[in-house]
């Protein structure tokens, strides 16, 4: 189905909704490039004079939040407080420019003021609740991996995608027509009936959409179109909310029903009747407008959308000396541990004018001291076990090692390692231990040796012996097994298999299975099950495929 509407069109009247009905959160743009046409059209359709504000993405709590003024609080020895951002934005918008790198945290306190129309700051003696009700726009400007925090786009009801839509340039023309309401509307005024919300629930449960904002998002932008043409709600309202809201977060594609025979030809010259259609039929045919071709194919082949960030990277771990800045928390500066001075000033001022200040010292107590938080995410190790015997262990290998190189050629980006393993015949022997240097792998693997039996049981506990010596250096192990899952070396040689994998599940440690036999059996699912990791079935696949498979279900 080819793709109605122009993406920009959309993302103007987006803007537009929500400057109407704050309710719906914002839109998120995807492609920077419009962003500030889609900006001009947000500002004009607000109220003369509401603010707009630009949240940089690494603001922390007190730009955010507001807090203790602390220049105006040591000056005056009477404790002031400055609003934040949050609050600053109130009736009007608020920007995130590179909103794909907005931190979880900083989105979480987004998301908790769109929730509660509020911001609520309760800290260092310090509280104050704040109006804090505003329009998102969230400019995401990531490359295809990358993704903004789900707690804040789940919080928006609009997406619309930019990437591919041309500069309007001059020929497109103003973008900042006001929104006009005419007398006597109400806004969020029309009606709704029951059969209007079945059917976007409908329609977003046959999307594959399992959030209940989404309908109500839609439901909301249908009353808000028909209050703009001063109507009650319409199959065109509805159709019309379900294309902008409900088609961006479709997750899966509608399954198809086979078309019923044609009627037979009337024999009278009466004009054909036509049946009128289900209001949810047409919702369902409005929204899937929305979904581009390529998309559509992605969602067939089960690719899904970017939820997260970039896949392969390690697990973030709180770290008290380096790392990203996460905060701050009281403590004593010792051990290592790095003093946040301003806090710790922030901590004090209030309590000046009590400890006897005003002779231009500050008096500092050790309950005012804070120190820093730091997050760091740990290093990957990708361990590759795999199968090498039999008659097809050559061409198996050849392929394992193109995928390791593929591998081992982003390592650096994703701080990440890999290792191979390989078992044949009477037991399991590591290839390649963990490295992230592709001469040194190339150099390992230059002659794979292959053929004998299948000792399927030794190669997993090899490769968990692997990955637990990896996290006990404080790296995030993923084992890649590839093989058919049919055992025969051992007493139980298949009992002794689905053993070693069921120790990997116990460890808690993430992987995938990939079964590489020409007919897959159940002797692999049922390996994958133990391990607790993801079941592929790939016969035929070469080194590229192998590598795009792993990297698409490694944790992110």
């Amino acid at each position: 189905m080819e793709p109605v509407g122009d993406p920009f069109a959309d993302a103007v009247l987006a803007v537009r909704l929500c400057a109407i009905d704050p309710l719906l959160g914002g839109v998120v743009i995807r492609g920077g490039d419009l962003a500030e046409q889609v900006q001009a059209a947000l500002v004009a359709a607000l109220p003369a004079g509401a603010p707009v504000k630009r949240l940089p993405v690494h603001a922390d709590a007190d730009a955010l939040l507001g807090g203790i003024d602390l220049g105006a609080t040591l000056a005056t020895g009477a404790r002031l407080a400055r609003r934040g951002l949050l609050a600053a934005a109130d009736r009007g918008a608020l920007v995130i420019p590179m909103a794909e790198r907005l931190p979880s945290d900083v989105a979480a306190q987004v998301a908790a003021a769109l929730d509660v129309g509020a911001v609520v700051v309760e800290r260092e003696g310090y509280g104050a609740r704040d109006a804090a009700r505003f329009v998102v726009l969230a400019i995401d400007e990531g490359r295809e991996d990358e993704a903004m925090p789900v707690a804040l786009t789940e919080r928006l009801a609009f997406r619309v995608d930019l990437t591919h839509t041309p500069h309007p340039g001059e020929s497109r023309g103003p973008v900042s027509t006001p929104v006009r309401l005419g007398p006597g509307l109400r806004r969020g005024g029309a009606e709704v009936d029951g059969e209007a919300l079945k059917a976007l629930c409908g329609t977003a449960l046959t999307l594959g959409i399992d959030s209940a904002r989404a309908p109500l998002f839609a439901l909301r932008a249908a009353r808000v179109l028909a209050v703009i043409d001063d109507s009650e709600i319409t199959e065109d309202h509805l159709a019309e909310a379900a294309r902008l809201v409900l088609g961006p977060r479709a997750t899966r594609a509608p399954q198809g029903e086979a078309e019923p025979p044609p009627p037979p030809p009337e024999q009278d010259d009466a004009p054909p009747t036509q049946e009128p259609r289900a209001l949810e039929d047409v919702v369902l045919e409005a929204a899937m407008t929305a979904l581009p071709p390529d998309l559509l194919a992605a969602i067939a082949n089960g690719d899904g959308r970017r939820t997260g960030h970039s896949r392969g990277a390690g697990e973030k771990r709180r770290s008290p000396r380096r790392g990203r800045p996460v905060g701050v928390r009281a403590g004593v500066p010792r051990g290592g541990l790095r003093l946040a001075l301003i806090d710790t000033l922030r901590a004090a001022a209030p309590w000046q004018k009590v400890r006897g200040g005003g002779d231009g010292r500050v008096r500092i107590r050790k309950d005012d001291l804070r120190v820093r938080r730091f997050e760091t995410r740990a290093e990957a190790t990708t361990i590759f076990a795999v199968d090498a015997s039999g008659s097809a262990a050559v061409a198996r290998l050849a392929e394992a090692k193109g995928a390791v190189e593929l591998l081992l050629a982003e390592a650096y980006v994703k701080r990440a390692q890999v290792a191979l393993v390989a078992f044949r015949g009477a037991g399991a022997d590591l290839l390649l231990p963990p490295t992230r240097s592709l001469a040194r792998a190339r150099r390992s693997l230059a002659d794979l040796p292959g053929g004998g039996g299948t000792p399927i049981a030794a190669g997993l506990d090899a490769a968990r012996e692997l990955a637990e010596g990896a996290r006990a250096r404080g790296r995030t192990p993923f084992i890649v097994v590839l093989t058919d899952g049919r055992a025969n070396v051992g007493v139980d040689p298949q009992a002794e298999a689905e053993a070693a994998a069921r120790a990997i599940g116990a460890a808690g440690i993430a992987g995938a299975l990939v079964d590489i036999s020409t007919r897959p059996r159940p002797e692999g699912a049922r390996l994958a099950a133990a391990m607790g990791a993801r079941y592929l079935s790939l016969p035929r696949a070469d080194a590229q495929t192998m590598h795009a498979a792993v990297t698409a279900v490694q944790p992110r």
